[in-house]
């Protein structure tokens, strides 16, 4: 039986990921911040399909929390077949509104975080000629918008760059990219959904379905539902604010979770 391990596991995309892996027989390591949450999580995932779910309580802004998922990525006993790099947040307002303190911890969590998990993860896969790594990044990676989107573009550019240099090894690394998500992470970052045209929420078990099939097919990004597919497509030809001009009326956030 395999193992993936999940970060941000207890909510939105972490927790849909967390369901389909579980309902298709894997067993999970399940990483947040709330233990609590996390206990229920696995209690509830054990209950209904039978796996083992394993609890790591871990705060990705912290380098404490980083090497203690670090440390059970590099445990060959228990080797992780398929890593999900889902952690992270969102900040209400425009740049130079927000704390620096805030901007650096969105860096820790979004880029720092993601390239030594992605390597802890990728490095035992390698040895063993097999596994999986899905980043998950947003849509907001193609738009000019402050941090956040930054943050993501790095993602992305990183990911492919890896999938790349790890071509033949058997592991396989893809970038999720989707777009708004109907989850609690807008409620935590304090942003308003009003202004979101209902078109463009998706439902993040059916985003899961898509971004796995993807994976399997060996896609380096995925950008699922055919909506933001073409979405995408439009980007290209049309002004590069139009989309940033979405995003501000919803926050910092444009994207997943």
């Amino acid at each position: 039986m395999t193992t993936a391990l999940i970060t941000g596991s207890t909510a939105g995309i972490g927790a849909a990921f967390a369901r389909r892996l579980a309902a298709d027989g894997h067993d999970l390591v399940l990483v947040a911040r709330d233990t609590k949450r996390l206990q229920e999580q696995a209690t509830e995932l054990h209950d209904r399909h039978g796996i083992e779910a394993e609890v790591l309580t871990a705060d990705l802004a912290e380098d404490d929390g980083i090497s203690s998922v670090e440390k059970r990525l590099d445990d060959h006993r228990r080797p992780v077949d398929l890593l999900v790099n889902n952690a992270g947040f969102g900040n209400k307002g425009r740049f130079l509104e927000v704390s620096m303190a805030d901007e650096l911890r969105m860096l820790k969590v979004h880029c720092e975080a993601v390239l030594r998990l992605t390597a802890a993860a990728t490095a035992p896969m390698r040895d063993r000629g097999r596994g999986g790594v899905v980043n998950v990044a947003s849509i907001a990676a193609f738009v000019p918008r402050g941090t956040y989107g930054a943050s993501k573009a790095w993602v992305v550019q990183f990911t492919q760059g890896a999938a790349r240099d790890l071509a033949g090894t058997g592991v396989r690394l893809m970038a999720l990219c989707p777009g708004f998500v109907r989850t609690e992470f807008h409620q935590r970052a304090g942003m308003g959904t009003e202004n979101i045209p209902g078109w463009m929420w998706l439902d993040a078990d059916k985003l899961v379905s898509s971004a796995l099939a993807d994976l399997a097919r060996g896609r380096t990004l995925s950008v699922p539902d055919p909506r933001y597919k073409a979405l995408m497509g439009a980007v290209k030809l049309a002004p590069r604010g139009l989309l940033g001009g979405i995003s501000s009326r919803a926050g910092r956030k444009y994207g997943p979770k």
